[in-house]
């Protein structure tokens, strides 16, 4: 029994450290192909050698939102000053009961109007819509009962006037250039059905015009963090996917789709906790098993910018949320496991976020003790192992460092020399005690999950001053629904 034990510890152990190398692999491939891609676009900026700015094609903005009345009105001043020719704003008030449409309309000069709207996708009830006067971009404003984020974004769809809609969440603001940079893959291919956008924190940043002004390391410790865990795990994994046409992820704080294509596919399901990822998983799946062509992109210079949880208890929350919509879209899609009806490109992607993404807490834990466990019965050379953890963590920094420093050059922000010695620093910790901490949050996010699971979750969110023409829009610390 003993001997057997001892045996079943060993390849535990051998499996774990095979696990660790595999995601150091494909981290390293990730980070540095990426590397190459962001310097590859920059030299294309430098010799003008993009789309002429004159080619646009109408968008309509999606703002579903609950209880926002806080950042609402900064977030539409912002919007209205994208450098953008064509494009509409649409605020989808999902039942607010802290008077956000009252802001709104006041502060727009809004007025009510008898519109009719086509239900192509059912959603829940529409009992006023309000439009402006003296606005750049018409806003309209959409007061329907509370059904839920993904409600309201079908109340959005079938309300667009444009064949593009941008989904965006109510406290994020996007760059001015965002619009612009997320329709150039549309309009380099045409195959092409939706694009995701770099999602990016602005803690303690001002928004001028439409542009971060001195974009900055947040000064938060946990936001700070989150940058490099931004840069690294969003950045370059997805641009590393979307060489593939594998991304599964477009965010739901900054995506653009082709409104017809989410017709086809019913809409955002709202029966979901992840609805984000279960209409780009429901898209793949349509196209592959109709054998049509398409590509789902992800677009680094189209940037939104969002805040990040300050407190750690924020911070379980929304990574809960995520880890319980990544849990449900791959239980719904299993059939993506052995390509069943998708590609080998997408099947990859599906097991990489099962392995690497769903089960990684669990595969973790157990490996971490696995390894202890052989180093109590003498199986596992202590100093190799200690060398062999010590190497991994180092490598995890330099790799994290990499993808900060190459976004922040190649997309010109100047950093001063704090942010950057706090870059190195951080880093550190990100890669460890922060990781000890998602690790936690992970493996208990299925606890009560199903209480007031398609509830919007509420995060305590700082505000961002946002000046436009004159005007100047500052908010105050408030939960908000995400």
């Amino acid at each position: 029994m003993i001997e057997t034990i001892r045996v079943i510890l060993e390849i535990v152990s051998i499996l774990f450290v095979l696990y660790l190398l595999v995601y150091s692999i494909l981290l390293f491939l990730a980070v540095t192909t990426s590397t190459v891609e962001l310097y590859e676009r920059w030299k294309k900026r430098q010799y003008r050698n993009l789309l002429p700015d004159e080619y646009y094609l109408p968008i309509s903005i999606l703002v579903p939102a609950f209880n926002e009345a806080v950042p609402i009105v900064g977030t539409i001043i912002s919007l209205l000053d994208l450098d953008y020719k064509i494009y509409e704003i649409v605020v989808i008030d999902d039942g607010s009961t802290d008077g956000m449409s009252d802001e709104l309309i006041s502060y727009f000069g809004m007025h009510r109007v008898s519109r009719p709207i086509h239900r192509q996708i059912s959603a829940k009830p529409i009992t006023a819509i309000y439009e402006s006067t003296g606005t750049r971009v018409p806003v309209t404003l959409i007061i329907k009962e509370n059904g839920g984020k993904a409600d309201s974004l079908n109340t959005g769809i079938n309300a667009a006037r444009y064949p593009y809609v941008v989904c965006m969440d109510a406290d994020s603001m996007l760059d001015r250039e965002a619009l612009t940079r997320i329709i150039t893959p549309v309009l380099e291919d045409d195959t092409v059905v939706a694009v995701g956008g770099l999602v990016h924190p602005c803690n303690d940043l001002k928004v001028e015009n439409g542009h971060m002004v001195k974009p900055t390391m947040p000064r938060k410790f946990l936001a700070a963090m989150q940058v490099l865990e931004y840069d690294r795990s969003f950045l370059s994994f997805r641009l590393f996917l979307d060489r593939f046409n594998a991304n599964l992820i477009v965010s739901g704080a900054f995506g653009l789709f082709r409104k017809d294509v989410l017709l086809s596919v019913g809409g955002f399901e709202t029966n979901t906790i992840g609805e984000d990822m279960e209409v780009i998983v429901r898209i793949h799946t349509l196209f592959c098993t109709q054998n049509r062509p398409y590509r789902i992109r992800y677009e680094p210079e189209a940037i939104c910018w969002t805040q990040v949880p300050e407190k750690l208890m924020d911070l379980a929350r929304q990574r809960r949320r995520w880890h319980l919509g990544l849990f449900q879209t791959l239980r719904k899609y299993k059939s993506m496991a052995t390509h069943i009806g998708t590609g080998k490109a997408m099947s990859i992607a599906y097991n990489y976020y099962n392995l690497y993404e769903l089960y990684a807490p669990f595969i973790e834990v157990f490996g971490m003790l696995a390894t202890i466990l052989s180093v109590m019965v003498g199986l596992v050379n202590v100093p190799f192992m200690v060398l062999f953890y010590l190497i991994y963590a180092a490598y995890g920094w330099v790799l994290s460092l990499l993808s900060f420093f190459s976004r922040v050059h190649i997309t010109g922000i100047q950093v001063t020399l704090g942010d950057g010695l706090k870059a190195v620093i951080y880093c550190l910790f990100e890669n460890t005690v922060l990781r000890v901490f998602l690790l936690y949050t992970r493996l208990t996010a299925f606890v009560g999950y199903r209480r007031n699971r398609l509830a919007w979750n509420k995060i305590r969110r700082k505000s961002v001053t946002v000046t436009q023409s004159g005007m100047e829009r500052r908010t105050h610390e408030k939960e908000t629904g995400v």
